[in-house]
């Protein structure tokens, strides 16, 4: 009953496994399978044929004795080779000649195990019986039916099977020491080999992973020089790339004709209801159409900047900005805002110099004080310093925060949280987004921090090499 859940619980194992790992473990399972079969086989192998070997000694030492025998000429003590026991019984297994290490009363084998002996089956029994330590393999033949008396014999031989049990003995330390040791090296190498025919496919995670809404157009995906399916893969994937290049370039001409298109009667009709507004012509116009072409006027050329941001992102050249003195700017055409901006203390006295767009740089800018103007209660604060290689901007204000989960989704298009759905306080949703693209065009970034109260936009800039 505790077997079965826990198969599952191996199979997630192995599944959470790298596929470099789980290759490795198939293919030293399978050698190891490979190596238990063809060690077991080589052992019993080995071991038969020494046993096959001493029995076989034995049988011929007894087939000369059972011929002298059967001559009539049977020399006592029986001459043996080496350390073999040979003993010639008679019909009742009395012992009536044997070799000189033979017991010569008491008879080597049992009558059952003389008659298995005799049909040819292996037989092996203790040194015990014959003064010698160990264990004796015995062969055994018929004798005496050419001797005139018509008595019958049986010649036993024992040969001693110490040496066959030391090989083996030998031949299974080697195999438990060699087989883990060669699975050990075996494992090395699969792993470096495994790891070598892999890299193909992890430079292409690593390429995949480098590609983003900040990479160029023509950054594609490494493509090995094999022929083999990592090399048809990446060439699938790097079409599959242009295919989404092509799409994205239609969708930003799309945006970008639309909003040039739009921009024009959007600026008529502002012109003309502000005539007739000033004329008193066409009587009384409603108090928000103004405020409404104005939001149209403004939701446009927002289009018109995210559209144009990733195709000018190669024609836009970056150059010297003074940080600080941008800020000071910056914090100036604040002056009639809801809430105070100004610069943190100390500003002044530090000069930071960054390599970035400055149009965009100050349109980036003016989006996050902007948003920092709207939610504030009673303050906004600019800040710059130096950061290592970077110079860190941050747009501190103390409104009501942003929580953890929002803070990075409120870069998404068109994304406003509840506080600031309101047609009066809250924005069309791009202005952050704009802020992201037009930073990543001058190699900058930006991310949203707690400020307690409120929130901190830090902004990380590179500095002028």
């Amino acid at each position: 009953m505790t077997d079965a859940p826990r198969l599952p619980s191996v199979r997630r194992r192995v599944a959470r496994l790298s596929i470099r790992a789980r290759l490795m473990l198939i293919g030293l399972a399978g050698v190891a399978g490979a190596l238990l079969i063809g060690g077991v086989s080589l052992y019993a192998v080995l071991t038969t044929s020494l046993g096959r070997s001493v029995e076989g000694s034995a049988r011929a030492s007894a087939e000369q004795v059972a011929l002298l025998v059967d001559a009539g000429r049977v020399p006592d003590p029986v001459p043996v080779s080496g350390a073999q026991v040979v003993q010639v019984l008679d019909a009742q297994g009395r012992v009536v000649a044997g070799s000189v290490t033979a017991d010569r009363m008491t008879s080597l084998v049992t009558p059952d195990e003389l008659r298995r002996a005799l049909a040819g089956e292996q037989v092996v029994v203790s040194g015990n019986r014959s003064g010698l330590s160990g264990r004796l393999q015995v062969a055994a033949v018929p004798a005496g039916a050419a001797v005139s008396s018509g008595r019958q014999f049986a010649v036993v031989a024992a040969a001693p099977t110490g040496d066959i049990e030391q090989s083996a003995r030998t031949l299974r330390t080697l195999l438990l020491w060699i087989f883990p040791l060669l699975l050990a090296v075996l494992a090395a190498i699969a792993w470096r080999v495994i790891g070598a025919a892999l890299a193909p496919v992890e430079a292409l995670r690593r390429g995949a992973e480098r590609i983003d809404e900040s990479s160029s157009e023509t950054d594609r995906l490494p493509v090995p020089p094999t022929r083999d399916e990592v090399s048809a893969l990446a060439t699938t994937l790097n079409a599959m790339l242009d295919r989404i290049t092509v799409a994205r370039r239609r969708q930003r001409a799309f945006v970008a004709d639309a909003a040039h298109e739009l921009r024009s009667p959007l600026a008529s009709m502002r012109t003309q209801l502000e005539v007739a507004q000033r004329l008193g012509e066409g009587g009384d116009l409603p108090a928000e159409l103004l405020a409404d072409v104005d939001r149209l006027s403004t939701l446009v050329d927002d289009l018109l900047i995210l559209a144009r941001a990733g195709d000018a992102a190669a024609t836009r050249r970056s150059s010297e900005v003074d940080v600080t003195a941008l800020l000071a700017d910056v914090a100036g055409r604040y002056a009639s805002a809801r809430v105070p901006v100004g610069t943190a203390p100390g500003l002044a006295g530090r000069r930071l110099l960054s390599r970035a767009v400055p149009d965009d740089l100050v349109r980036a800018l003016t989006n996050l004080v902007d948003n920092a103007v709207r939610h504030a209660r009673t303050r906004v604060v600019l800040d710059a310093t130096s950061v290592g290689h970077q110079v860190e901007v941050t747009v501190t204000d103390d409104g009501h925060g942003i929580s953890a989960g929002d803070r990075e989704r409120v870069f998404d298009r068109f994304t406003r949280l509840d506080e600031a759905r309101d047609r009066d306080s809250g924005g069309s949703g791009l202005g952050l987004p704009i802020t992201r693209a037009l930073l990543l065009r001058s190699g900058g970034d930006v991310h949203l921090e707690d400020a307690s109260p409120g929130v901190r936009a830090v902004v990380r800039l590179p500095t002028n090499p």
